[in-house]
């Protein structure tokens, strides 16, 4: 299931995060992600697998990525795949078997990002939808739009039809409270291309134990609050496509 480059970083790591076996938590996570889970991806946008990652795999992970949030204000990082816990991290069974129903066996991590809630950083983010995308070079091409430069990479928002094709998983390196900032989705908006809604009396607030992963559309209308209670709540999210980018675009990243 790892490609040639997953497997020589994969072998690198400091510790195994989930070899080719299928643990107990994979076990797991396949019998979540069966048809009840399809479909509740399919009709809500967003399914939470829990027991995906023991507490030692996300110390693994939690201690490759500190170096990234080094700095009194710092809450996030992009380009993550190139870090090498996070890219065994993206081609580990325990993930794949979450993606690959989804997406089908050709599907490919194209974008990590790191997101936290400290103290100093306390961040609000507004309703929106995830709807752009990282590449490697600008391209005129019909559909895509909206191009800014993030880090110094290209981003692109593409046509509908790519980001339908999309999955995105967020793995919780910290629990996750209704004091510290969780995440809130309006279920089944990923389906419509409604403006963002003025209230958010429907909205679910999905909170999350440390290893428990997040499936979501991109398109699902989602946004978080300042944490009541600031502290460490990583999140790693992980997107995944299995489509080729037209007319000589290229994702920034691609690690399957």
């Amino acid at each position: 299931m790892y490609s040639e480059q997953a497997k020589q970083i994969k072998d690198n790591l400091p510790m195994p995060i989930l070899r080719g076996e299928m643990t107990a938590p994979d076990r797991m996570a396949a019998t979540a992600l069966g048809p009840g889970g399809l479909q509740h991806l399919a009709r809500e946008g967003w399914l939470l697998v829990a027991d995906v990652l023991t507490s030692a795999h996300c110390q693994v992970v939690s201690e490759a990525l500190a170096p990234l949030l080094a700095g009194s204000r710092r809450c996030g990082a992009r380009g993550l795949l190139a870090v090498p816990a996070v890219a065994a991290l993206a081609c580990a069974p325990a993930l794949r078997i979450l993606v690959e129903p989804a997406l089908g066996s050709a599907a490919a991590a194209v974008r990590a990002v790191l997101f936290d809630k400290p103290e100093t950083a306390n961040w609000r983010v507004p309703w929106h939808r995830d709807r752009l995308i990282a590449v490697r070079g600008r391209r005129e091409v019909p559909g895509f739009s909206a191009w800014s430069l993030k880090d110094h990479v290209p981003h692109v928002e593409p046509p509908i039809a790519i980001l339908e094709a999309m999955l995105t998983l967020r793995i919780h390196l910290d629990d996750v409270t209704s004091d510290n900032g969780p995440l809130r989705v309006i279920s089944g908006s990923h389906g419509e291309q409604a403006s963002v809604p003025a209230g958010t009396a429907s909205s679910t607030i999905i909170t999350a134990a440390r290893g428990s992963v997040l499936l979501m559309r991109p398109l699902l209308l989602h946004a978080s609050s300042p944490a009541v209670r600031p502290g460490h709540r990583r999140v790693v999210q992980l997107e995944y496509c299995a489509a080729d980018l037209p007319a000589g675009l290229d994702w920034n990243q691609r690690l399957r």
